[in-house]
């Protein structure tokens, strides 16, 4: 806990932003960073409320040790609180910034809509660690003669390639794409989260002895079991990638597409990298639809603004949310309320209880969504169709599991997949049902937050630790 009467004391004080006339003429964080003092402030807000429902089952997947780490910022031991913070998250500057903060909705202070401002005081702690030089590689003192094989740079698969290397295996991890990050790097955006902070953790593992391999796509460059052959353990963490179609008619035209096509896209120039696809798509001058109401929705509405869009509109499927939860409903896990992202907040129109019936067009390109509105079984409700302009349609609804089309076909029935068409492997050891191969993060549980990809790659770390030698002092 941080001061005993400091929760009646302090108000909570959140992180400003930049106007929006201002943040949608550039990709960068928007965000305007609490002072140091105001950090220790808000840290000082943590009460001493009994079970801190925040780093339980119900608020912090990584378990964060919130309360502790709360109190050495209110103390001024930043460096202590930092260590505190790595001994649970690997990388508490991404979640801190892109994070949507179960923590704080499980904070015993919401009960009373005014939680302790627990993401800002996580990033607040990683932004200083590296201020001061506090965070360094940490290579093992004694290698283990193991190799271990980690298949995608994402957040999973960074955080276990960390454990592992720090236990003294020799770890390799190879990435499909030119850089680290998965979709940190390609699916977010840099306005949500710039991606030097990626670098400067690849740099990290890198000098800790992890090796990292681009432009490896395993599946296609080389099979599945070519890679066991010459490892002692394989971890897959290649996420889930393939995009839920929304079943309507008119995809095909020109002007709708995925909404990885389109962010991963504009990561890549904001980045430097050539471009993919066969054409720039670029909503300048559009009228803009988003097909979905989740964060990857928000992330295209954002980006659609920053592109110079004439309009956005998104459609969501699902009824209006009430402003305000039921506290003794919901509390303390996460609860269905409205929202407003700092996209949509930039002049989004939002349309609820809206079925995306077809698509229409002109010549071969996209002039029009048909919509209408839904009972509360999501059946379209007859005679309210209504339709909107669109030169810009981004299907944003979801994703539906990892890619087929690589070592999962390649292998055949080997690799035993879910009902979801996910990985099959549980949370106990990890093991999939191939030898020596193991699964962590949206590959296996399927769509997640960054902050669930961090949790099962340490966990997964661990068991392949205990597979190789028999036993482990990595933290699960």
């Amino acid at each position: 806990m941080g001061k005993v009467t400091g929760f009646l004391e302090i108000d909570r004080q959140e992180q400003k932003y930049q106007p929006a006339s201002d943040r949608i003429r550039h990709f960068r964080e928007f965000t305007i960073p609490l002072k140091e003092a105001e950090i220790e402030n808000q840290a000082a807000r943590c009460m001493d409320c009994g079970i801190p429902f925040c780093h339980g089952p119900t608020g912090c997947p990584v378990n964060n040790q919130i309360p502790d780490w709360n109190d050495l910022v209110y103390q001024g031991d930043w460096e202590l609180a930092l260590q505190n913070l790595h001994s649970t998250n690997n990388f508490p500057e991404f979640t801190g910034r892109i994070c949507p903060a179960p923590c704080e909705e499980a904070c015993t202070l919401n009960l009373e809509d005014v939680p302790v401002n627990i993401k800002s005081v996580e990033q607040a702690i990683a932004d200083k660690g590296f201020a001061e030089g506090w965070i360094v590689p940490q290579p093992a003192a004694i290698k283990t003669g193991k190799a271990v094989a980690v298949i995608g740079a994402g957040p999973a698969g960074m955080a276990a390639a960390q454990q592992l290397t720090r236990a003294g295996h020799t770890v390799h991890v190879y990435e499909r794409e030119p850089k680290a990050g998965g979709l940190l790097r390609y699916g977010i955006p840099d306005f949500k989260m710039e991606k030097h902070y990626i670098d400067r953790r690849v740099e990290q593992l890198e000098a800790e002895g992890v090796t990292f391999h681009y432009g490896v796509n395993i599946g296609v460059n080389e099979t599945l079991e070519d890679l066991a052959d010459r490892h002692d353990a394989v971890i897959l963490c290649a996420g889930a990638e393939r995009p839920r179609d929304p079943g309507v008619s008119g995809m095909e035209l020109e002007g709708c597409h995925w909404a990885m096509e389109y962010l991963v896209q504009q990561n890549r120039r904001v980045g430097g990298e050539p471009e993919t696809g066969e054409a720039p798509i670029w909503a300048g001058g559009k009228h803009v639809v988003v097909i979905g109401g989740g964060d990857t929705a928000s992330d295209c509405v954002g980006t659609s603004f920053r592109q110079g869009a004439l309009s956005v509109t998104q459609l969501d499927i699902r009824p209006i949310p009430p402003i305000k939860e039921d506290k003794m409903a919901f509390w303390p896990y996460w609860p269905t309320k409205f929202r407003t992202s700092s996209s949509q907040a930039e002049g989004a129109e939002r349309e609820f209880s809206a079925a995306t019936l077809a698509l229409f067009g002109e010549e071969g390109r996209v002039t029009g969504v048909k919509c209408a509105r839904v009972d509360e079984k999501r059946a379209p409700i007859e005679g309210s169709e209504f339709i909107l302009r669109a030169d810009l349609v981004l299907a944003a609804i979801g994703f539906s599991g990892p890619l087929l089309d690589t070592f999962v076909s390649q292998s055949g029935e080997k690799l035993e997949l879910d009902g979801r068409t996910n990985v099959k492997a549980n949370t106990e050891d990890y093991k999939t049902s191939m030898d020596k191969i193991f699964a962590a993060g949206d590959v296996r549980r399927g769509q997640s937050l960054v902050v669930w990809a961090i949790r099962e790659g340490r966990q997964a770390a661990r068991a392949v630790d205990e597979f190789l030698t028999g036993s482990s002092d990595l933290p699960r």
